[in-house]
């Protein structure tokens, strides 16, 4: 597509910004899109190394949020999906916590697990049964912390401290419950109703089936250009690159939180780090597809410092070669010992699983201090998107909630509005 004044322009071609892009294209408008790296998918990145598949940052796909059923081709993905538990390492062994509904097979090691008490349980579910119910009103109720909604409601034994608290942590990358407890419950709702999983060729397929779809529909993907700064010129504007200006009916930013905060003059978001790594093996440690998580924190102790792990291939085969395994383990920044050398983390993995993992082989090590935006209590669900001044806007998980589900809503609603504010309406 020839540079042109009707063009739109969208920065990044992230979640947010190709489906932006998609749904400007659907509307009737002319897309460009501007991406600074040189692949799609922002955060949502997959390396291919020897064979194996290791994604950036704890990523998982779940089939339950409503954009992804709604935008997205999930048959075409080939979802390879966990089982619907954890694996919780305690004082004396590993034990299985799964749904009696869908994963009925796994109900007798539940019942033994030693996790769950009538008393606590009973507590959780009041605590998350109205938002199950109706996951509108939990959007509009009053906010706290995640630590000080579990307290009031009385969940505060080991179903928390060995399970909700660790997993929850590794989605929100925030140790201290520290995230809105209206989020934590959506969050919740969402992983009892769907199943997580990992596409065949990575989490990278699902950015790349949404590039694929705006090149389908005329859009233009310009990769390796990044913008330096946007500026007005009449009623449109021009983006300016590295040796390059070109002129815009609108534009919408789409780039990371922070990039896209500093292009568009607002002040930049809180946001939360990690760290993944991933094993190759010959053999593996054990052969469930479920997340593994350490149960044996309590207060003022840490165990070590994964937060949670996975036997990757175990749920997704084709994540490693034949023959070979892969484990995948997380790290959180906000923690003492987020920056954790090679040694402590394969020693807490080796005390997880109880088996030696000298031999096991490090594939990679995906440091990301910007991995998803904060989300303390009170945050708006919907943050505006359009700009001072008409016809700039801006999109991206830090807009909405810190989710794939967020970046995808608040992509299609800068859209829809920038799209509605050329029309005059």
């Amino acid at each position: 597509m020839p540079a042109s004044e009707h063009n739109i322009i969208v920065v990044g071609a992230g979640l947010a910004g190709l489906r932006c892009a998609l749904h400007l294209l659907e509307l009737g408008h002319p897309v460009v899109v501007l991406e600074a790296a040189s692949e799609v998918g922002g955060r949502v990145r997959t390396d291919l190394i020897d064979g194996f598949r290791c994604d950036h940052g704890f990523q998982v796909l779940n089939p339950s949020y409503p954009a992804v059923r709604r935008w997205v081709d999930i048959a075409a993905l080939d979802l390879q999906q966990f089982a619907a538990g954890v694996l919780v390492r305690r004082e004396h062994g590993l034990v299985v916590l799964a749904d009696p509904v869908r994963a009925p097979g796994m109900v007798a090691g539940s019942l033994r697990s030693g996790v769950v008490n009538a008393r606590e349980l009973a507590a959780l579910l009041r605590w998350i049964g109205p938002t199950l119910a109706s996951p509108r009103r939990t959007i509009s109720d009053a906010d706290e912390t995640l630590a000080a909604s579990l307290d009031r409601a009385g969940v505060n034994g080991a179903l928390r401290r060995e399970v909700l608290q660790p997993f929850l942590a590794g989605v929100s990358a925030d140790r201290y419950e520290a995230t809105s407890a209206r989020l934590s419950k959506l969050l919740v709702r969402m992983f009892a109703l769907g199943r997580p999983g990992l596409p065949t060729d990575g989490m990278r397929a699902l950015p790349e089936q949404l590039a694929a779809r705006v090149r389908a529909r005329g859009g233009e993907i310009r990769l390796e250009n990044r913008v330096e700064l946007i500026t007005r010129a009449g009623p449109g504007f021009t983006v300016h690159t590295a040796g390059r200006s070109e002129p815009a009916v609108g534009v919408v930013i789409a780039a990371d939180p922070v990039t896209a905060c500093s292009l568009g003059g607002l002040a930049p978001p809180e946001m939360r780090g990690l760290v993944t790594w991933w094993f190759g093996m010959d053999e593996q440690p054990h052969d469930l597809p479920l997340l593994t998580l350490d149960g044996r924190r309590h207060p003022g102790v840490s165990p070590g410092p994964v937060w949670n792990a996975a036997v990757i291939s175990n749920a997704a085969p084709s994540y490693a070669p034949a023959g070979r395994h892969l484990v995948s383990a997380t790290t959180l920044l906000d923690a003492p010992d987020g920056e954790a050398p090679e040694s402590a983390v394969r020693h807490h993995l080796g005390e997880i699983y109880g088996c030696h993992t000298d031999a096991w082989e490090l594939v990679a090590r995906h440091h990301i201090p910007r991995a998803l935006p904060a989300h303390p209590p009170l945050t708006p669900f919907a943050k505006a998107v359009q700009l001072e001044g008409g016809g700039l806007y801006v999109c991206g998980d830090h807009r909405d909630t810190p989710s794939i589900q967020g970046a995808l809503v608040s992509g299609n609603r800068a859209a829809a509005q920038l799209s509605a504010h050329l029309s005059g309406r």
